[in-house]
C-alpha cells in the first residue's frame, strides 16, 4: 500500500483521524466556490440599472396621494356663442396642476383656451379667477394663472423626465372626471411615441398611452410616475374603447412653455396643404405616372398654398379601406430638399421663416413646375378646437359622434397638415 498521511484531531475528547487529501479538497472546492461569486458579483455589477421608479421609489400610494394631489385643481370655465341663441353659454370643467409656487397652473387648451370665464378650485377648498398667459390648441398645451396666496404658499408639482418612461412602467392619474374632485386611478404606460393619425398636424407630438381610467374631465390632470414626478398630462380618450387614454409628454410641455409665456401662443409657419406621401401600392395599383414626394388632397382656403396656385384632389379612391384623394399636384421639393418621407418634411418645415418665401417643386399633369410660396403664421382653424373634448360639460356630456378622434393607431398613411 502506498503512504497516506493523516492528521490526528481531537474532538470533543475523542482522538479521530483525517487525511490530509480530504482537507485539501475541501479547501480547492472552497476556493472555487469563492471565485464563482466573485465572477457573478462583477457581472452584476455591469448590467443595465432598472428603470427610474422600478425600485427607487417605495412610497406607499395613500402617502404619494396626499403628497401629490393638493398641486391638483378643479378648473370651471365659461364660454359665451353669440351666434347660438339657445346654447349661448357653455360650461365646462376640468383639471390642472400647478407647477410652481407663483400660481401657474398647466392644463389642456381645450378646457380653457376661448373661455370668458375661468375659475380655479384648490384642494382645500378656495376657488380664484384665472386668467389665460398661454395656449396651443394643436398640442393641446395651456398656462393659466391664479393669485398668490396672502398667507402660506401653494402646493406645487415637478415636471419629470418623459424620455425615461418604458411601456410597463406603472403611472397613476389624478383628476376631476365628471367634476368629482380628487380622483386617482392607477395603471400602466400601454405604449410610448403614439401619434394620432387625426391629429397628423403634430407630427412632434408623440404622445403617452395609458389604461389608467381617464374620463371626461380628467383633461389636464398629471399623469405621475410612482416617484410622483409629472410625466404628461392627460389630454385625449377613445370612447367606443375601454382603457384607452393619453397624456402629452412633460419634455414636449417643458420645450414650448417658455414661448407660451413669451408670446402666449406658438407660432408656426404655414403653406396650408393637406395630404400624404404617395404609398408605394398605389404607383403599382394604378400604374400610371406618379411621382415621388406628397400627395396634396386638401388646400386650405384663404392660405398661402391657394393663393400660389396649388392644386387640391378631384376624386376618391379607397384602397385597403383606407380613402385617398387623387389628381392634386404632388410636392416632390421644398427648397430643394426632396419630400419622401416625415422626417425631412419636420426638419425642413422647423427651417421656415414666417415672412419669407419658399419654392415648392410639383409635379403637376405629367410635368414638374416651380411655384413660390409666401409664408405666413398659421392661423387656429374650427377643427381645432374641436379635436379633443375629454373636459366634462357641466350639462352632459356632448352627443355630437361617438368619437372626436377615429381611427387611433389603426391608419397604416398618417395625413399631414402644414
Amino acid at each position: 500500500m502506498g503512504d497516506r498521511t493523516e492528521q490526528i484531531t481531537v474532538v470533543g475528547g475523542i482522538m479521530t483521524k483525517q487525511p490530509l487529501t480530504d482537507r485539501f479538497g475541501t479547501a480547492v472546492r472552497i476556493t472555487i466556490g469563492l471565485f464563482c461569486l466573485l465572477c457573478a458579483v462583477a457581472a452584476g455589477a455591469g448590467q443595465q440599472a432598472p428603470s427610474l421608479g422600478a425600485s427607487s421609489c417605495q412610497e406607499s400610494l395613500p402617502k404619494l396621494y396626499e403628497r401629490v394631489s393638493p398641486a391638483v385643481v378643479l378648473i370651471r370655465a365659461t364660454s359665451i356663442d353669440p351666434y347660438d341663441a339657445e346654447h349661448r353659454m357653455q360650461r365646462v370643467t376640468g383639471s390642472g396642476v400647478i407647477i410652481t409656487s407663483s400660481g401657474l397652473i398647466l392644463t389642456n387648451s381645450h378646457v380653457v383656451f376661448g373661455r370668458a370665464v375661468i375659475a380655479v378650485t384648490l384642494d382645500d377648498g378656495t376657488t380664484l379667477p384665472a386668467e389665460l398667459v398661454g395656449a396651443d390648441p394643436l398640442f393641446d398645451i395651456a398656462l393659466i394663472r391664479i393669485p398668490t396666496p396672502k398667507k402660506g404658499t401653494l402646493p406645487s408639482g415637478e415636471l419629470g423626465d418623459s424620455d425615461r418612461v418604458q411601456v410597463g412602467d406603472e403611472v397613476y392619474a389624478i383628476g376631476n372626471p365628471l367634476g368629482l374632485s380628487q380622483t386617482l386611478t392607477r395603471g400602466i404606460v400601454s405604449a410610448i411615441n403614439r401619434i394620432l393619425p387625426s391629429a397628423a398636424w403634430s407630427l412632434t407630438e408623440p404622445l403617452i398611452q395609458t389604461d389608467a381610467a381617464i374620463n371626461p374631465g380628467n383633461s389636464g390632470g398629471p399623469l405621475i410616475d410612482r416617484c410622483g414626478n409629472i410625466i404628461g398630462i392627460t389630454t385625449a380618450i377613445i370612447p367606443e374603447a375601454q382603457s384607452i387614454g393619453f397624456a402629452i409628454p412633460a419634455n414636449l410641455i417643458k420645450g414650448v412653455m417658455p414661448k407660451l409665456m413669451a408670446d402666449g401662443r406658438l407660432i408656426r409657419p404655414w403653406v396650408g396643404v393637406q395630404g400624404q406621401f404617395v404609398p408605394a401600392v398605389l404607383k403599382d395599383l394604378l400604374r400610371i405616372p406618379l411621382a415621388e414626394g406628397f400627395l396634396v388632397e386638401a388646400v386650405e382656403p384663404g392660405s398661402p398654398a391657394e393663393k400660389a396656385g396649388l392644386r387640391d384632389g378631384e376624386f376618391e379612391l379607397t384602397i385597403a379601406g383606407e380613402p385617398i384623394l387623387l389628381g392634386g399636384d404632388i410636392i416632390t421639393e421644398l427648397n430643394g430638399t426632396k419630400l419622401d418621407d416625415v422626417d425631412k418634411l419636420q426638419q425642413t418645415l422647423a427651417s421656415l421663416k414666417i415672412g419669407t418665401k419658399v419654392q415648392l417643386t410639383v409635379f403637376r399633369e405629367n410635368r414638374q413646375i416651380h411655384v413660390d410660396v409666401a409664408i405666413v403664421e398659421r392661423q387656429f382653424t374650427p377643427w381645432d378646437f374641436q379635436s379633443r373634448r375629454t373636459y366634462s360639460p357641466a350639462a352632459g356630456i356632448p352627443q355630437k359622434g361617438k368619437s372626436s378622434q377615429p381611427g387611433y393607431g389603426t391608419a397604416s398613411r398618417k395625413r399631414v397638415l402644414f
